[in-house]
C-alpha cells in the first residue's frame, strides 16, 4: 500500500512537471498549512488552489482512502497484538501453575517459568500479509497450549486453587467453541461405533438363539427317545420288535397310538399286516379329528377292495393281503393334486390323483389300530374291525422315495417314522388285544 501511495505521488508530480516544462516554467517550493494534503494545489501564500483537472481530484481521493485503510489496519494489528499478549501472559501463568502442581519437582522450574513467560509474539513484520500469517501461527500455538492445559486440568489430584497457586483463567469463548466442536465430533464417532457394536451384538444374539433352539429341539427328541426306550417292555429285544394281535371281530379290541399328528401336507404310512379274515380284513388303522372322524382311514369292508379315505374322500387300492401271510404295505399321499401311491411288498401296484386335493391333514386327532372311528376315539363298528396281526406301524410327514420303501420291505433298512415311530411305549392295547415279541424279518422268512 505504501508503494502504491508513493507511485501515485510520483505520477501527480511528474504530470505537473511535464506541464511546467512544456510552458518553460520552473519548480517552485511553497509552504503548506500543517495537516494539509501534500501536492501542487497551493500558491505561494499557502492558500489552496482549486484544481481544474478531474484526474487529479480522483487520484487525491484514492490516496486519502488508502491512507485511512492503512491506519485502520495498523490499529487492528495493534489491538490484536495487545489481546494476544494478554492471552499469552495468562497462559504462561496457568501453565506454570499446572506444571508445578502435576510435577511436584523444583528442578528446572525456574527455566520453565522463564520460557513460559517469554513473549511468543516477537517483533511483528512490517508487511501486513506477513503479520496476518504470523498472527495465524500464533493462534494455532495458543490453541495447542490450551488443549494441553485442558488435559492437565483433568488430572486426578490437581487442585490449582489450593495453597498459593493462582486459579486457572477461564478459556476464551473461541477456544472453548473449538474444544466443544472437537468433543462433539468424537462423541458422534463414539455413538456411531456403539451403534455398530449393538447391531453386531443383536445379530450374534439372534444367531445364538436360533442355534440354541435347534440344539434344544434335538436334545428334546433324544430325551424323548431315551424315555420311550426306558419305559418299553423289557421282554422285547428292542422297543420296535413286537406285534399287536387282534384275534376277534368285536368293537372293543383295539390298539391306540399315544402320539398325535401335526398338520401335514403329505404323508407316508407303512406297516406289516397278517390276516386271513373274510369277508374283508377290516380296518388296520384310522385317524379321526374333531369334526371329521374319517380324516385318514385304511379299510377293507365286506367284499369291497381295500380303500384309502382322506377327509372322507375315497380311493380304491389294488392291494391283496388276506392270504394269512405277512405283507408289507405302504401308502403315500400329497395334498398337491391329491396324488397317491400304493405299495405291497416293496412293489408299487397303483397310483392315482384327485384324492382330497389341496386338503391339509388336520392335527390333534386320535390314531386307532384295528377299528374305524365314527366319533373321535370311539363308537366302533364290529363289522369293520380288523382281525389279524400288525407290526411296524410308522408314519412320516413326507412322501418316501421308492428305494426307501423297498429297503423297508426287504428288511435291508431300518427307518422309523419321524411323526409316528413304532415303539412299545407308544402303543396301548385295550379289550383283550395283546402285544408280543416279534422279529418280523425272521417270522416272514419262516412263513415263506
Amino acid at each position: 500500500m505504501l508503494t502504491a501511495l508513493v507511485w501515485l505521488l510520483y505520477l501527480v508530480s511528474g504530470r505537473t512537471a511535464r506541464t511546467q516544462d512544456a510552458t518553460g516554467s520552473r519548480f517552485v517550493c511553497n509552504a503548506i498549512p500543517p495537516g494539509a494534503e501534500p501536492g501542487c494545489g497551493y500558491d505561494s501564500t499557502g492558500n489552496r488552489i482549486q484544481s481544474s483537472s478531474p484526474l487529479e481530484d480522483e487520484l487525491r481521493s484514492t490516496i486519502i482512502q488508502l491512507r485511512e485503510t492503512i491506519l485502520q489496519q495498523k490499529e487492528t494489528i495493534v489491538s490484536q497484538q495487545g489481546t494476544i499478549k494478554e492471552l499469552n501472559s495468562k497462559l504462561a501463568r496457568c501453565e506454570a501453575a499446572a506444571d508445578e502442581s502435576s510435577q511436584g519437582k523444583s528442578r528446572g522450574q525456574g527455566s520453565r517459568r522463564k520460557e513460559y513467560g517469554k513473549n511468543t509474539m516477537g517483533d511483528l513484520p512490517r508487511d501486513p500479509t506477513e503479520t496476518i500469517d504470523q498472527l495465524g501461527k500464533t493462534m494455532q500455538s495458543l490453541k495447542g497450549r490450551l488443549e494441553n492445559l485442558e488435559q492437565n486440568s483433568r488430572l486426578p489430584g490437581l487442585n490449582v486453587s489450593a495453597g498459593n497457586l493462582p486459579a486457572l483463567t477461564p478459556l476464551p469463548p473461541e477456544l472453548r467453541d473449538i474444544l466443544r466442536q472437537r468433543l462433539g465430533a468424537l462423541e458422534t464417532q463414539l455413538l456411531r461405533k456403539v451403534a455398530e457394536l449393538e447391531e453386531e451384538k443383536s445379530q450374534l444374539y439372534n444367531e445364538t438363539a436360533a442355534h440354541r433352539q435347534r440344539t434344544e429341539t434335538a436334545l428334546n427328541s433324544l430325551l424323548e427317545r431315551i424315555t420311550e426306550l426306558e419305559k418299553s417292555n423289557n421282554a422285547f429285544k428292542s422297543p420296535e420288535d413286537f406285534k399287536v394281535s387282534l384275534s376277534l371281530r368285536t368293537n372293543y379290541l383295539y390298539g391306540r397310538i399315544k402320539k398325535s399328528l401335526p398338520e401335514m401336507y403329505a404323508f407316508t404310512v407303512c406297516m406289516w399286516l397278517k390276516s386271513s379274515a373274510s369277508p374283508g380284513i377290516g380296518t388296520p388303522f384310522s385317524y379321526g379329528v374333531p369334526g371329521q372322524a374319517n380324516e385318514i382311514v385304511l379299510i377293507e369292508w365286506g367284499n369291497n377292495p381295500i380303500e384309502l379315505l382322506v377327509n372322507d374322500k375315497v380311493a380304491q387300492l389294488p392291494l391283496s393281503v388276506s392270504d394269512g401271510r405277512w405283507h408289507h404295505i405302504c401308502i403315500t399321499w400329497t395334498t398337491r393334486d391329491g396324488y397317491w401311491e400304493a405299495y405291497q411288498d416293496g412293489e408299487r401296484l397303483g397310483t392315482g390323483d384327485n384324492l382330497a386335493p389341496w386338503h391339509p391333514i388336520k392335527p390333534g386327532g386320535v390314531i386307532i389300530l384295528g377299528q374305524e372311528q365314527d366319533i373321535v376315539g370311539g363308537r366302533f363298528d364290529a363289522t369293520q374291525a380288523f382281525v389279524g396281526e400288525l407290526s411296524q406301524f410308522n408314519m412320516w410327514d413326507r412322501v418316501l422315495r421308492p428305494v426307501d420303501i423297498v429297503g423297508l420291505a426287504n428288511c435291508s433298512a431300518y427307518m422309523p417314522g419321524n411323526v409316528v415311530p413304532w415303539i412299545d411305549a407308544n402303543v396301548e392295547v385295550f379289550g383283550g388285544a395283546t402285544k408280543s415279541a416279534l422279529e418280523i424279518c425272521e417270522d416272514r422268512a419262516f412263513d415263506s
